[in-house]
């Protein structure tokens, strides 16, 4: 790739990691080495299924256990092994997209500063495009990023008690 640029996928309504998904699918076809990076997720998604049955793109997520029953302890230190992994290969030259979904999390939970998240914006190579998702992304990440997309909500089902759904949320 000439030039990676960094990208923020952010706001309330659901689609930031969809978003990502869709742009690791559209790299691949294209022939780019995609990794995608996950914080803080629930248990196995659909996107893991799909790339453990076709392996488009890797997906690495460090925590196993259920992020939303775990401490802040916990999360700490899985947050902690996640960023040196993400750093690690942001800088490595492996891949032309890396994806980091629910970073966001992780810095507005306070698990992860987000100057460790401008530094890595700041160091990584000019060939590797940086995506970044979740919600409350930080003013100064945005003002960094070279696209922000944020996702409004004005409808969602959740509100009427309809819960996840295989295949759509999960």
């Amino acid at each position: 790739m000439e030039e990676g640029l960094v990208e923020v996928y952010t706001g309330d309504a659901k689609g930031k990691t969809t978003a990502a998904l869709g742009l690791a699918m559209r790299a691949v076809g294209r022939g780019l080495k995609v990794i995608m990076i996950q914080f803080l997720k629930g248990d196995e998604s659909g996107e893991h299924l799909f790339v453990s049955q076709y392996h488009p793109f890797e997906i690495v997520q460090v925590n196993k256990g259920n992020c939303f029953k775990q401490s802040n302890r916990e999360l700490r230190r899985v947050v902690a092994e996640t960023m040196a992994r993400a750093k690690e290969v942001v800088m490595g030259g492996e891949y032309d997209v890396v994806i980091l979904d629910e970073i966001f999390i992780a810095s507005s939970k306070e698990l992860l500063d987000v100057e460790d998240i401008l530094d890595l914006i700041e160091k990584k190579p000019s060939s590797v495009e940086l995506v970044l998702t979740g919600r409350n992304a930080p003013a100064e990440v945005v003002k960094k990023a070279d696209l922000v997309t944020e996702m409004l909500m004005i409808k969602h089902p959740f509100t009427q008690g309809v819960g996840q759904r295989l295949g759509i949320e999960l």
